[in-house]
């Protein structure tokens, strides 16, 4: 049947930022397909509580609290995936975010942070985990600001561009054995969207703004992980896949005046 090349019975998976929102989302659905999953983020309590997701769902999960930021870190979890599994097959990297800034705000250093966040961090774990995977898929969730184009968001869009173009090329050098996938997300109802989403008038705004007039749900975001992680995605390899509601600018405008 179709639906079982949407199966990951007995795989193991990583999922950084995994304590709510996408990452949380994401773990769940894999240990759905059926797969054992470790978890990380700052927050232990939000990762206990994924963690009892992930067993109710029949599969084992490893929680590794910590700050990725450090990148020994975030490394470090591929040892840890493959003393708790023996095996690592899927990799989500789904640590990133940046906030917006004027361009004469955004600081060298700023901006040199927004690349170790966004870049530096999947870089480390994938690095640290492709030695351990005889064969699998990486993800990395990048954004619909990595393509668009709006007033403030220079250092994040930058960042998510690279993580992107850092998809293709890692791709290519790590076919055959392991495939390498993006994800552009669009607008996402998450934690770091409650601004928006608890104010009618700047919801009401992004909706419209967005060709199918809703933001998405992360559920939808981990079902498109699934298929590109899972035997369904298998000939998919080098791709940025934009999951966005057919958006083409950014959904809300920051008002940043000219220079």
């Amino acid at each position: 049947m179709i639906l079982d090349r949407f199966r990951l019975t007995d795989r193991a998976a990583i999922v950084t930022g995994a304590g709510r929102g996408i990452g949380a989302a994401t773990a769940v659905a894999l240990a759905q397909a059926g797969a054992d999953v470790l978890i990380s983020a700052r927050s232990e309590d939000q990762l206990r509580e994924v963690a009892r997701e992930i067993e109710d769902a029949g599969r084992r999960a490893v929680v590794v609290p910590g700050d990725l930021t450090d990148l020994t870190a975030a490394a470090g979890l591929a040892a840890a995936a493959v003393d708790a599994f023996g095996r690592i097959d899927v990799v989500v990297n789904n640590v990133g975010g940046t906030m917006p800034r004027a361009f004469l705000d955004t600081t060298d250093a700023f901006l040199a942070e927004a690349f170790h966040f966004n870049v530096g961090i999947a870089h480390a774990l994938t690095r640290a985990a492709v030695p351990h995977m005889t064969e699998g898929s990486v993800v990395n969730i990048s954004s619909v600001m990595g393509r668009i184009t709006g007033r403030g968001f220079l250092a994040y869009g930058t960042t998510k561009a690279a993580l992107a173009h850092y998809t293709r090329l890692a791709a290519l050098d790590l076919a055959p054995r392991v495939r390498v996938n993006a994800i552009a997300a669009g607008s996402v109802a998450t934690s770091a969207l409650e601004i928006v989403t608890s104010d009618d008038g700047l919801r009401t705004t992004m909706e419209n703004n967005t060709p199918l007039r809703r933001i998405g749900d992360p559920e939808e975001i981990a079902a498109t992980v699934l298929y590109l992680a899972s035997p369904a995605g298998a000939f998919v390899t080098g791709r940025v896949l934009e999951v966005d509601g057919g958006t083409d600018q950014p959904t809300l405008d920051l008002g940043l005046p000219d220079l």
